[in-house]
């Protein structure tokens, strides 16, 4: 036991949104036979370029693969638990079904690894190869079995908000998230009990957005706003209503758009309602209609899916637990990328007027619901009191 001195109470933070990769992986050009995936260019000690054929497509540093590094960040911004995830490149739908079930068994080893080492202070969640449901839901079931009896024991799963066209299976067209053959998936996942973390990658209209850095601007919340809108039109929530789904980036604009989205519902239903008859608010408001408490606090008739905190502004995150309640918004900082928040919980923080029982469901508890109970082994060491805060060990 550390002396008391050692100890210091302060409020939980539990980073739903982070992204992990192994510091090195197979050539997997030569591994699958054809051109397309990522490598690692590691060109100066904790320096590497994500690499697609001879094409450089991002910087990252040894925070991506580096759990010492990691720690040492999380311990500096107090964040006491990361959810970790691989980066949204890495997904690989396009890939023939079989190499992608290899890539993701790789990634998720490697995450699950990551997790074992520290499980007081890491969460997991695999990938899945969504290009074959069948092969995606047995990955899903090694990845939320336990470690006893073979799986990996993470908390579940980070999707993509689309599945591209596919040539090796002869598929044509993009599957959003209503696609009737994602269906399995997220039955499956309720099921299980496994939590599902969606991901904006490879934005819609990026042809049009070659300056500025506009996917990333515009393209990104655009993209979690139509997963959300399809899940919901298409009757996923409503056919599934104990399914865990958390949206990143805030949910993208969906909630700055609820107000849009519901008035086309009400006067196209021709169009809107066409395979779900229930209104689009029904899954971000209490569904007999009232409203929220001066705290914003819902109980049990709340949102039926989670968004992260990310939106760099006070004033959008204010509105964002208006219309989702805080009961649905976790901490999510998009850590080590530079579109994330540099501390996690600043933000949440600098928001004046929420009351402890608020600030807490931001920092961590909103997270342990979405997590659920493939995760309590990690959080339970961070069990709060009445008060939301514990005794945190300094010394390790």
């Amino acid at each position: 036991m550390a002396p008391a001195a050692a100890v210091q109470s302060r409020p939980v933070k539990i980073d739903v949104h982070t992204h992990i990769l192994p510091e090195r992986w197979p050539d997997l050009v030569e591994r699958y036979g054809y051109p397309g995936f990522v490598r690692l260019h590691h060109y100066a000690p904790g320096q590497a370029r994500m690499m697609i054929g001879d094409a450089a497509f991002r910087e990252i540093d040894d925070r991506c693969w580096s759990p010492q590094r990691r720690l040492a960040d999380c311990d500096a911004a107090g964040v006491d638990v990361q959810v970790l995830s691989t980066v949204p490149v890495m997904f690989s739908y396009w890939a023939r079904p079989a190499d992608g079930y290899d890539l993701a068994r790789l990634l998720n080893d490697h995450i699950a690894g990551v997790c074992r080492e520290q499980p007081r202070r890491f969460v997991g969640l695999g990938t899945l190869p969504l290009q074959d449901p069948e092969l995606a839901i047995r990955e899903l079931e090694r990845c939320v079995r336990p470690a006893d009896r073979g799986g990996l024991g993470l908390a579940g799963a980070e999707i993509g908000t689309h599945v591209e066209p596919n040539e090796y299976t002869g598929r044509d067209r993009v599957w959003n998230l209503d696609e009737p053959a994602l269906f399995p998936v997220f039955a499956r996942a309720e099921q299980l009990g496994a939590a599902i973390f969606v991901h904006p990658w490879d934005m819609m209209g990026k042809e049009r957005m070659p300056k500025y850095w506009l996917p990333w601007l515009v393209g990104m919340p655009a993209e979690t706003c139509l997963a959300i809108c399809s899940m919901i039109f298409g009757g996923v929530f409503e056919r599934l209503p104990k399914l865990r789904v958390c949206f990143a980036h805030g949910g993208g604009s969906f909630a700055f758009s609820i107000g849009r989205i519901e008035h086309g519902f009400r006067v196209r239903p021709d169009l809107c309602a066409v395979d779900n008859p229930v209104n689009p608010r029904a899954y971000v408001s209490r569904p007999d209609g009232g409203t929220r408490g001066p705290d914003g606090m819902t109980g049990p008739q709340a949102s039926q899916f989670w968004v992260d905190s990310l939106v760099h502004d006070a004033d959008a995150l204010l509105y964002l637990i208006r219309v989702m309640g805080p009961e649905r918004v976790c901490l999510g900082s998009d850590y080590p990328f530079p579109l994330g928040e540099p501390t996690p919980g600043r933000l949440i923080a600098s928001v004046g007027g929420l009351d402890g029982r608020v600030r807490d469901r931001l920092l961590w508890g909103s997270a342990c619901e979405f997590l659920g109970d493939a995760a309590a082994p990690s959080l339970s060491a961070w069990a709060a009191n009445g008060d939301g805060v514990v005794g945190r060990d300094r010394s390790g």
